[in-house]
C-alpha cells in the first residue's frame, strides 16, 4: 500500500511514521507530476516545497493553527494533506479544484490569494486579530524569495519587527520567482545561502572557547550583536527586529521540523530561512524552472508539451513587434515585472539588455520607474499582465496619467484568461484605465492590428494602453487594415437595423453573432471599436441614426466598461437607437475554460444573439 494512500483528510500526515518521510515525498512528486501532467498548472513551485509543507503539518495543528500561502501557487502539497488528493483530476478545471487557496474549499485555506508579496501583511494582521482575541493558535506565512522584490513585503516587516508575540515567517527560498530573480534582496540571499564559513567558524570557536576559556566565551556573548554585524546572515532581519533562523536545508523534513518548533517558541516576529530547489524530483522541472513555473499538460516521461502551438498567439506578436520597434528606434526602452518570459520581452533582453529593465515583482515600483524613464526622453513601454497592473492603479494615476508621460502600458492577459482564476482574469482594465484623464487605451481585433497599435502607441506622446487576451492570435478580417487614427473606429461592414461595436478581442464574436442574425434575415453593421477611450462620437451618432439597436460588445466588467460610455454618450445626445451593453457581469469570474467562462458570463456568441432577440423585441 502506498503511504499517500493513508492521507484522506487533514491531520492524517500525523500518523506516519518519521522513518516514511521521504518516501512520502517522493510519492507526492510522482502524483503532482502526474495529475499536472494531464492538466496543466504550476508544477516547479510545489515540487520544491513538498518537504517544507509536509514538516509544516506535522507540526502545527491544522485548521486550528493558521499557513498564508504567498501567492499560492505552490500550495498543491497543502491540498493533498488537507482531504483535497481525489479532486486532483479536476483541476483548475470549471467547477473543480482551484490552482490556489480558496477558503470555499477548505478551513485549511484561511485567505485567497494568487499575487505575490502580501502573506506577510495578512498573516500580521491575523496575529494581532489572535491576540486581541485572547486566542493562543500559531500563525505561519510563507513567502517565496521572489515575492520578496514586492516593497508591501517590506512594508510588513517593518511592522512585524515590534511583534511581542510569536508570528512565524518562512522564506522559501529557490533563488527565483517565474524567471530569475533581481534586484538587491536577490543578491543578499546569494551570499546568505552561501555563509556557511560564518557558520562553521562560530561552532569552531565556542567549541575551544567552553573548555578552555570560559570568560573568553562571556566575553563573546556580551559583544555578540557587534559580531552578528559583522558576519551573521540575516542581520538585516535582525536589525528590523525579526529573529533569523537559518539558513536551512528546504528538503531535510526532520530538520525543517526543528527548526519549526523551535520558532514556536520565540516570543517575536521569526524567520526561518528555508532553502528548497524549483522543480526538485522532475528533471525536466529541474533543468527549466521558468517553463515548468506555469504549465499546460505534458508528457510525463519527456517533459514536452502535449500539443505543439500550431499559431502565434498574441504575446509572440507583441514579442515580434517589440524587437522591430527596438531596432527602429533607440529611444524604445522595455520594462517588466519579473515576467519577461510570460509578456515575450526575452528576445528584446536578448538583443538590446541595456534598453530592458527587470523591476522584480514590483508592480508600482516598474510603473513609476517607467514614468522616470520617459521624463528622461525615452519612451518605455511597460509590458504588464492586466490582473498584475491593478497592483500600480496608484501609479498609473499619479505618476503616469497626471504628469501626462508618454508611457506604453502593453497589457497581455487581458479580459478571460482561464484556469488561473479569479485573481488572474484581466476584466477590469479598461474601467480604471479609462477613468483616468489624459490616458488613452486600445484594443486590437487581430495580430495586424497589435502590430499597428504598438507602432501608433510609440508615437503618442500621451499616456497609453494596447490590451489584448491570451491565447492564440486571431487573424481573421486580414483585408481590414484602415490606418490608426486617434479615437476613430473601423467599419468593416456597414448595414442598417442592428449596429455591433465589439472592442478587441470581442470582434472575432461579433462576426459570429453577425451571421447567425443574417442567416435569419436581420441587416448588421459590425464596427471595430479600436478604442475604449477615446470612444468614436461620430460614428455612434451616426449608427444611432441608422440602426434600431447599437449593441457594446466587452470583455471587460460592464461598470465604467466601453458600453457604459457609449450608452452615457448616447443618452446625452439623444441618440434614438436602443443601446444594449454586452459586458461581463458584476462578479468575479472563477477558474475554468475560456469558452465555459464566456457562457457563464454571458459574453460567448449564443449568448449575445439570445439577448439582441430579446432586446429587438422589447424595442
Amino acid at each position: 500500500m502506498a503511504i499517500l494512500d493513508k492521507i484522506n483528510e487533514t491531520g492524517d500526515v500525523k500518523r506516519i511514521d518519521a522513518e516514511s518521510m521521504n518516501a512520502l515525498a517522493q510519492e507526492i512528486r510522482e502524483f503532482l507530476v502526474e495529475k499536472v501532467g494531464k492538466n496543466g498548472g504550476h508544477l516547479a513551485s510545489n515540487l520544491g516545497d513538498v518537504e517544507l509543507t509536509l514538516a509544516l503539518h506535522r507540526v502545527l495543528n491544522l485548521p486550528k493553527d493558521k499557513i498564508i500561502w504567498d501567492v499560492g501557487h505552490q500550495a498543491y502539497t497543502h491540498k493533498i494533506l488537507t482531504g483535497r488528493k481525489d479532486k486532483f483530476d479536476t483541476l483548475r478545471q470549471y467547477g473543480g479544484l482551484s490552482g490556489f487557496p480558496k477558503k470555499l474549499e477548505s478551513d485549511c485555506d484561511i485567505f485567497d490569494t494568487g499575487h505575490g508579496s502580501n502573506s506577510l501583511s495578512a498573516g500580521l494582521g491575523l496575529v494581532r486579530a489572535r491576540d486581541l482575541a485572547g486566542e493562543d493558535y500559531t500563525v505561519v506565512s510563507v513567502i517565496g524569495d521572489g515575492s520578496m522584490t514586492g516593497g508591501l513585503a517590506y512594508e510588513a516587516l517593518n511592522n512585524a519587527g515590534k511583534l511581542e508575540t510569536n508570528y512565524i515567517i518562512v522564506l522559501n527560498d529557490n533563488n527565483m520567482s517565474i524567471n530569475e530573480n533581481v534586484g538587491g534582496m536577490s543578491r543578499y540571499l546569494d551570499n546568505v545561502r552561501t555563509a556557511e564559513g560564518y557558520l562553521n567558524l562560530k561552532a569552531d570557536v565556542y567549541s575551544r572557547l567552553k573548555n578552555n576559556s570560559p570568560r573568553a566565551v562571556s566575553g563573546i556573548r556580551k559583544a555578540k550583536n557587534s559580531f552578528k554585524q559583522l558576519f551573521v546572515p540575516g542581520m538585516v532581519f535582525e536589525n528590523l527586529g525579526i529573529t533569523y533562523l537559518g539558513p536551512v536545508d528546504g528538503h531535510d523534513e526532520k530538520k525543517l521540523e526543528r527548526m519549526i518548533m523551535e520558532a514556536r517558541r520565540v516570543p517575536k516576529a521569526v524567520m526561518i530561512h528555508v532553502i528548497t530547489k524549483k522543480g526538485k524530483g522532475y528533471e525536466p522541472a529541474e533543468r527549466h524552472p521558468a517553463r515548468f513555473h506555469g504549465t499546460g499538460p505534458f508528457e510525463v516521461a519527456t517533459g514536452l508539451p502535449r500539443k505543439s502551438k500550431s499559431q502565434a498567439d498574441y504575446t509572440d506578436i507583441f514579442s515580434t513587434v517589440m524587437c522591430k520597434l527596438g531596432a527602429r528606434d533607440e529611444k524604445i526602452v522595455a520594462v517588466t515585472a519579473a515576467m519577461a518570459d510570460g509578456t515575450g520581452l526575452k528576445r528584446f533582453r536578448n538583443m538590446y539588455p541595456e534598453r530592458f529593465f527587470d523591476a522584480g515583482i514590483a508592480e508600482e515600483h516598474a510603473v513609476t520607474f517607467s514614468a522616470g524613464v520617459a521624463l528622461g526622453g525615452y519612451k518605455p513601454i511597460f509590458a504588464v499582465y492586466s490582473s498584475f497592473l491593478q497592483r500600480g492603479y496608484d501609479q498609473v494615476m499619479e505618476d503616469v496619467c497626471l504628469q501626462d508621460l508618454p508611457v506604453v502600458f502593453a497589457i497581455d492577459r487581458a479580459g478571460i484568461v482561464g484556469a488561473d482564476g479569479e485573481t488572474h482574469q484581466g476584466v477590469f482594465d479598461l474601467s480604471y484605465l479609462s477613468s483616468m484623464p489624459n490616458m488613452c487605451v486600445m484594443a486590437p481585433k487581430n495580430k495586424w492590428e497589435l502590430s499597428d497599435m504598438m507602432k501608433f502607441a510609440v508615437s503618442y506622446a500621451h499616456p497609453i494602453a494596447v490590451r489584448y487576451p491570451r491565447g492564440t492570435a486571431y487573424d481573421g478580417l486580414s483585408e481590414f487594415r484602415a490606418p490608426i487614427a486617434l479615437g476613430k473606429a473601423e467599419v468593416i461592414y456597414e448595414e442598417e437595423e442592428i449596429a455591433l461595436f465589439a472592442l478587441g478581442n470581442m470582434v472575432k464574436v461579433a462576426e459570429t453573432v453577425r451571421d447567425t442574425l443574417k442567416k435569419e434575415g436581420h441587416h448588421v453593421s459590425l464596427y471595430n471599436a479600436r478604442f475604449c477611450k477615446p470612444i468614436d462620437k461620430e460614428a455612434i451618432l451616426f449608427a444611432g441614426a441608422k440602426h434600431r439597436l447599437i449593441v457594446t460588445m466587452e470583455e471587460n466588467v460592464l461598470s465604467g466598461g466601453f458600453g457604459e460610455k457609449v450608452r452615457a454618450f448616447a443618452d446625452e445626445n439623444g441618440v434614438k437607437a436602443q443601446v444594449l451593453t454586452v459586458a461581463i457581469p458584476d462578479r468575479f469570474i472563477p477558474h475554468g475554460a475560456v469558452d465555459i467562462l464566456f457562457k457563464e458570463a454571458g459574453i460567448d456568441a449564443e449568448s449575445v444573439v439570445r439577448k439582441i432577440k430579446t432586446a429587438l423585441g422589447n424595442a
